[in-house]
């Protein structure tokens, strides 16, 4: 009886999706200019623009190129951005010339056993407390005025890299809030070693500013994998802390998203939209490789994709759908989502009137008759882009490499963690192996060792997947059962 029910249940769903022809293929590849996709390819992946790092000032050159883009093909700005920019107040916190804790026995130093992310020098003894996690019921009855708080890295179930970044954002700002003088939190990540994370981390760090020009205070890494040092500071074995945090310098700079809308042409459904999205930085300049080369100039990571968010914005500005298209050029997605995470919490559309978000990221390629589509098998439109691709040729499949866990580190789950059905149209790899890794943050990631007509193939299938989305009677659902499942019921109201 249960599979009966079952078999049609799916047979109901699968006679929902719209059946599509060599007219909808027709019809885009009409419209498609390869030369003129293929050079947007070639200047966002270009030397010129210096690794589009989002803190040197080349990346407002790639910009302003996506956002003339956007005026010349006819998206319009939306309502209360500046043009088409939404503006991010940013923070730039160099590493401390001289950065040492003492407690207990112990001597940290910055750069070995300890990291300052972000905040002001300080110097002087201070009280330490425990409180947990951090997080604002960890506060309750507790006392922290003046004194250094001490927390677990991360928060209960959202402990990968991005999440660690973006959770202590906001315990930052929430211990501040009670009158701590700095936060510290212990390392304990097993699955991310503390040698990587010193290596990426020791450098300049971009982060959102809610400080309102106010210095903000320390905030600290310490390693503590076996949790021996917040084990004895709970226990009172180590009740203070001498702190010297010199030479701490933060500059604040303007980020910027770059957004525009295609209005839909159904009077009722194009009060909804269909979110396309890519983020435009990559990783800047870096050390020379082999062959002296050190600008790292992401074509696959992610140029390919957002030169896909531009020839969207061609096709559905000359073809609109009944819907309507968001456009979003994310910036700062490799310094932690930053961009995405800035929209997701300031809109400029409101959040329930979004969808779907159909994201692109990318470390590159293995296979070039698939695409491969982080978070295939959890929403109810898997159908529409399954059928978009294979019409080009092309086979969608699902992650196949969980254990990287790629749907949790892209610009996608800031919106998947509001509701909104978000998975990640991505180039073809059946695993993350050498060949991803061989251009992946690499100086060789360039567009002359980039197959051009699969990124062709990419783009078209990308356009007609969400024009499949954009048309489609039914709205996108998370499949049952799905984890964000029920905070989009919130979100939507159903």
């Amino acid at each position: 009886m249960k599979k009966t029910i079952l078999s049609l249940l799916l047979l109901t769903s699968v006679s929902c999706i719209p059946s599509f022809s060599q007219k909808d293929k027709h019809v885009i590849e009409k419209n498609f200019n390869e030369k003129e996709s293929i050079s947007h390819f070639r200047f966002l992946a270009s030397d010129e623009l210096m690794g589009r790092d989002p803190i040197r000032p080349e990346i407002d050159a790639a910009a302003r190129y996506i956002a003339e883009q956007f005026w010349k093909y006819g998206a319009k700005e939306i309502p209360g951005a500046n043009g088409y920019y939404q503006h991010i107040p940013f923070r730039l916190s160099s590493p401390p010339t001289k950065g040492e804790i003492n407690f207990g026995d112990k001597q940290f130093t910055h750069g070995t056993d300890l990291l300052v992310l972000d905040g002001s020098s300080l110097e002087g003894t201070f009280e330490m407390v425990v409180l947990g996690y951090g997080l604002a019921e960890d506060y309750e009855g507790k006392n922290v005025e003046g004194k250094i708080v001490v927390t677990n890295v991360g928060a209960p179930e959202r402990l990968n890299p991005a999440d660690l970044f973006a959770v202590g954002r906001d315990k930052m700002a929430l211990a501040k809030s009670h009158g701590a003088i700095a936060l510290m939190e212990m390392y304990n990540v097993p699955t991310a070693p503390w040698n990587f994370a010193v290596n990426f981390l020791n450098r300049r760090q971009l982060t959102i500013d809610n400080t309102q020009g106010v210095n903000s205070l320390p905030y600290i890494w310490i390693n503590d994998l076996k949790n021996e040092h917040i084990n004895a500071i709970g226990q009172g074995k180590s009740n203070t802390a001498t702190v010297q945090i010199q030479g701490k310098v933060n500059k604040n700079i303007v980020g910027k998203n770059v957004v525009a809308i295609i209005e839909g042409t159904d009077p009722k459904l194009k009060h909804e939209y269909v979110m396309l999205s890519a983020h435009y930085d990559h990783v800047g300049v870096g050390r020379p490789n082999a062959e002296g080369d050190s600008i790292y100039n992401g074509a696959r990571d992610n140029a390919v994709g957002t030169v896909a968010i531009i020839n969207a914005a061609k096709y559905f500005a000359e073809n609109p759908p009944k819907r309507s298209i968001l456009l979003c050029a994310w910036t700062a997605e490799e310094k932690g989502l930053l961009g995405s995470g800035y929209f997701a919490e300031n809109p400029l559309v409101p959040l329930n009137q979004i969808i779907y978000n159909l994201n692109i990221d990318n470390a590159g390629y293995n296979d070039t008759s698939i695409v491969t589509v982080v978070g295939l098998g959890r929403t109810s439109a898997d159908p529409l882009i399954e059928k978009a691709t294979a019409i080009f040729g092309l086979k969608s499949i699902s992650d196949p490499s969980p254990e990287q866990g790629l749907y949790d580190r892209s610009d996608n789950v800031n919106f998947a963690r509001k509701g909104i059905p978000s998975p990640t149209f991505s180039l073809g790899f059946t695993a993350f192996d050498e060949e991803i890794s061989k251009h992946y943050h690499q100086a060789s990631d360039h567009v002359d060792n980039f197959n051009l007509d699969y990124a062709v193939k990419y783009w078209k299938s990308y356009i007609l997947a969400a024009q499949n989305i954009a048309n489609w009677n039914n709205r996108p659902k998370w499949v049952s059962g799905d984890k964000y499942e029920a905070v989009s019921k919130q979100l939507y109201g159903n």
